[in-house]
């Protein structure tokens, strides 16, 4: 398209726009809803301010002037601190209308482990990814999915070809193919799985939701509705109030018996980096709609690490 065309075009949008607003997040601006593409691999500035042509289906439509695909799909959680008149996505009507699929599935017979990262510890040890390139420093921190894996470990890449199996081991994760993921799913991931932006969904998909038994949407939506219920538990509660401080392994447990019942937190191993709490592992099993039937029907992983400290957030 000519140059002043799409100055043109531009200006038109702009004139139905609903409202403006400024990003809180350097989220990656899609050419489609299921956020399959993003040519030129733009990502939202949160020094601009960008028209919002509209909201449909959960996400709003953003226009970016000067690219040649000027509108463009993001979820509203970008833009959720910045934008007083439209309320920020109400993740739990979803997870409800949901649930009732978590590990209800008969083909999955197989003791899975939850990982869960405590993003701020994360990002201390891989400040170059993309979703660690800015911190909103009002978030305290908060538990995100790392992945869902069906247990042994072994149980890897089902009836996966060997070319993508390589080019998962060789981290081309980008190359992998589209995975198709409802906007309800993209809504919890946005905010429980900030790695999608560095395509690590297309990792977890290939390497362990192939062997879970359900659809790649299915697979995300309970790994991701678990975590969220994790998070939004006294076990995230603890970690929030203690970012800075020592924790125990003791005293993490003691937080998945006061959030799941006495005995859950037999089923619960942490992990430790450089001194820092770096992951929750949860073991599950069965076919229940209660996350603590999951976690009482679990194994009983062994934690290597004893203590470490809740990293806060930035550097």
């Amino acid at each position: 398209m000519p140059k002043k065309l799409l100055i043109l075009a531009a200006t038109t949008l702009t004139l139905f726009a609903k409202f403006s607003a400024t990003p809180s997040m350097q989220c990656e601006a899609y050419n489609n809803m299921r956020h399959t593409k993003n040519t030129h691999h733009i990502t939202l500035d949160t020094s601009k301010k960008y028209t919002i042509l509209k909201k449909h289906k959960g996400q709003f439509l953003v226009l970016i002037p000067g690219e040649s695909i000027a509108q463009r799909w993001v979820v509203p959680s970008c833009f959720s601190k910045n934008v007083k008149t439209h309320k920020s996505p109400n993740i739990s009507k979803h997870t409800n209308k949901y649930k009732t699929s978590i590990f209800n599935n008969k083909n999955n017979k197989n003791q899975t482990l939850l990982v869960l990262s405590w993003q701020n510890a994360f990002c201390q040890m891989h400040r170059r990814v993309t979703e660690c390139k800015r911190f909103d420093r009002s978030d305290k921190g908060h538990l995100t999915l790392h992945g869902l894996w069906p247990q042994p470990r072994s149980n890897q890449y089902c009836k996966v070809p060997h070319k993508l199996v390589a080019k998962d081991k060789h981290h081309q994760w980008r190359a992998l193919p589209n995975i198709d993921i409802e906007p309800q799913t993209l809504e919890l991931m946005d905010r429980y799985m900030p790695g999608y932006v560095s395509r690590l969904h297309k990792h977890e998909w290939i390497k362990h939701g192939t062997c879970y038994g359900k659809s790649a949407d299915g697979y995300f939506h309970d790994a991701l509705t678990l975590a969220k219920e994790v998070d939004n538990s006294a076990v995230g509660d603890l970690m929030r109030k203690n970012v800075g401080k020592k924790l125990t392994l003791s005293q993490i447990k003691a937080a998945f018996d006061r959030a799941f019942g006495k005995g859950a937190s037999e089923h619960v191993a942490i992990s430790c980096s450089g001194g820092l709490i770096t992951e929750i592992k949860v073991a599950l099993s069965g076919h229940s709609d209660e996350i603590k039937d999951l976690i009482f029907n679990g194994s009983h992983p062994k934690s290597r690490c004893q203590q470490g400290k809740v990293d806060r957030t930035g550097y």
